[in-house]
Parts: C-alpha cells; sequence; structure tokens
C-alpha cells in the first residue's frame, strides 16, 4: 500500500487513505456495490434535474429546492466516490496533499449546503401550509433564487475558516489517514502542530450549521403540525401532511447521520460502526434522496411517465 512515516523534516505531500481494511474478495465486492450506488445516484438526482428544467409543472419553489438538492447530491458524491473506488481497487492509495485539502473542503462545503437547503425546504412548506393564500407572494421567484444562493454561499463560506487553518498546518510525521477519504479530523491529527483549536473550531462550525438548521426546519414543522391539527378534515389532514412526508424522510436521514458524525463524541465507537455511518452519509444518503422524492410523490412520477413517453416516441 505504500505506507511510511517521514522524517521530521521532510513535508508531506501526499496522504494514504488506508480505506475500510477488509479481505481482498470483501473489499471487490464492496466496490461492485459502492460503484452500482455512484451511478445509482448521479443517474437519479440528474433525472430529477432534468425534469424540473424541462416540464412547467414542476418549476413551483418546492421543485426548485428540489433541484438543487440534487445538485449537491451530485457534486457531493462526485468529490469522494471516484476516489474512495479507484482505491479499492488499486495498490497505491495516495492522494496528493492539494488533493486531500480540496477534497475536504468539497465534502464539508456541500455537506454545509445541504443542511441550510434542506431548513430552506422546510421554511417553503411552513409558508404553503401555514400561510397559502400569500404563498406566491412570500415565495417568489427573486426570494427562492436568494435563498438558493445563500444555501450555497455560506455552505461555502463556512468551511473555508477552518480549511484556512488547516492550510497552516505542517505535515512532516506519518502521512496515513485512517479513512476512505480526506475527513477533516482524522487529516489534522497527522500534523506537527497543536491543533487542538482546529479541532474545536471544527467542531464548533459544524454543529452550528447542523443543530441551526436542525432547529429552523423543527421550528418550521412545529408550526406546520399545529396547523395541520386545526384542520377539520381527516382526510384534509392526510393529504397536506403527505406534501410533507418525503422532505421529513429526507431530513431525518441526514441529520441523524450528520450529527452522528460531527456533533457527537466519537469515542466509544468502534472504527467498522464509524465507516458505516461514514458511508451511509457520503454514498447511501444521496441515493436515497430522488427515489424517496419520486416513489412518494404523484406529480414527479406522472412527468416522468410523460417524458419517458416522448422519449419512446421520438426514438
Amino acid at each position: 500500500m505504500g505506507m511510511r512515516n517521514h522524517s521530521s523534516m521532510e513535508q508531506v505531500t501526499e496522504f494514504i487513505l488506508i480505506g475500510f481494511q477488509l479481505p481482498r474478495q470483501w473489499e471487490l465486492f464492496l466496490f461492485v456495490v459502492l460503484l452500482l450506488v455512484f451511478l445509482l445516484t448521479v443517474a437519479g438526482n440528474i433525472t430529477i434535474i432534468t425534469l424540473v428544467c424541462l416540464d412547467q409543472r414542476l418549476q413551483t419553489p418546492m421543485y426548485f429546492f428540489l433541484c438543487n438538492l440534487s445538485l449537491i447530491e451530485v457534486f457531493f458524491v462526485t468529490s469522494i466516490i471516484p476516489k474512495m473506488l479507484v482505491n479499492m481497487v488499486s495498490l497505491n492509495k495516495a492522494i496528493s496533499y492539494s488533493g486531500c485539502v480540496a477534497q475536504c473542503y468539497f465534502y464539508f462545503s456541500f455537506g454545509g449546503s445541504e443542511a441550510i437547503l434542506i431548513a430552506v425546504m422546510a421554511f417553503d412548506r411552513y409558508v404553503a401550509i401555514c400561510k397559502p393564500l400569500r404563498y406566491t407572494i412570500i415565495m417568489n421567484g427573486w426570494v427562492c433564487t436568494d435563498l438558493v444562493l445563500g444555501c450555497w454561499v455560506c455552505g461555502s463560506v463556512t468551511t473555508l475558516v477552518p480549511i484556512i487553518l488547516l492550510l497552516d498546518l505542517s505535515f512532516c510525521g506519518s502521512n496515513t489517514i485512517d479513512h476512505f477519504f480526506c475527513d477533516y479530523a482524522p487529516m489534522i491529527k497527522l500534523s506537527c502542530n497543536d491543533v487542538h483549536f482546529n479541532l474545536a473550531l471544527e467542531n464548533v462550525v459544524s454543529s452550528v450549521v447542523l443543530l441551526g438548521s436542525l432547529f429552523a426546519t423543527l421550528l418550521s414543522y412545529v408550526y406546520i403540525i399545529a396547523t395541520i391539527l386545526r384542520m377539520h378534515s381527516t382526510t384534509g389532514r392526510l393529504k397536506t401532511f403527505s406534501t410533507c412526508a418525503s422532505h421529513i424522510t429526507v431530513a431525518s436521514i441526514f441529520y441523524l447521520c450528520s450529527i452522528f458524525m460531527y456533533s457527537l463524541p466519537s469515542q466509544g465507537y468502534s472504527r467498522d460502526v464509524q465507516m458505516g455511518i461514514a458511508v451511509l452519509t457520503a454514498a447511501v444518503t444521496p441515493l436515497l434522496n430522488p427515489f424517496i422524492y419520486t416513489l412518494r410523490n404523484e406529480k414527479v412520477k406522472e412527468v416522468f411517465k410523460d417524458f419517458l413517453k416522448k422519449r419512446k416516441f421520438t426514438l
């Protein structure tokens, strides 16, 4: 695998991602599974982006946000999975210093943007259910665009400070990262410098983004549930709640995995458990999102069927 230690006089120029450390046959099996997951994730999310962009019926604020969520998911998995797959079938598991820093930045940047966007999508549902008569006024095109831009910018900016501090660190010892990608904490623990401040800052930033967006999401749903409970018709309650079901499912999976990884102490959990949660966050969750939204949403299924019919007719 090419693992080695550097002398204290030599600056590290590359890192070794040791990955899962499974028997060869199991690693090849996992490679095939994750390759299929990656291809399905990209195909599923690109399908949603295509449908929203091409069909007038889906050009509403809710689907505009869903389109951006799918775009984030494509970038998110592309920043991690391809390099992980290459390492799984290669004896050389090295990644350059600059490549490792870039991977770390994009992973947390897209992850932060997704967390904030999930909160924005909850706010959209709040306005649609609690203030239906003012929905088109409040969630107009400019507001939706500003909210989405805010998600992308906030995700990028909040990640910058920890990454800039990371660039100031010296790496002159071991270059072996005990992970399948360049996660922040395992990476900076290899530094020759005192990294207590860096780790504390990363924990604070992750907690503020995750818990802040979670609080905003929960607050929106408190008002939504209160409004639903005031409805007299049981059918109306179920129909209204069904418009939120997909978002609640996606938000629950995302926050549970992310908070476990970055806002709770990792001590006491085995390496296998931590790796499993990391794979769930990096590979499985982005795959679930497009299928959750398409399988539970009649309008998306209708548009998808019409899209397939048109393609067959064209062919």
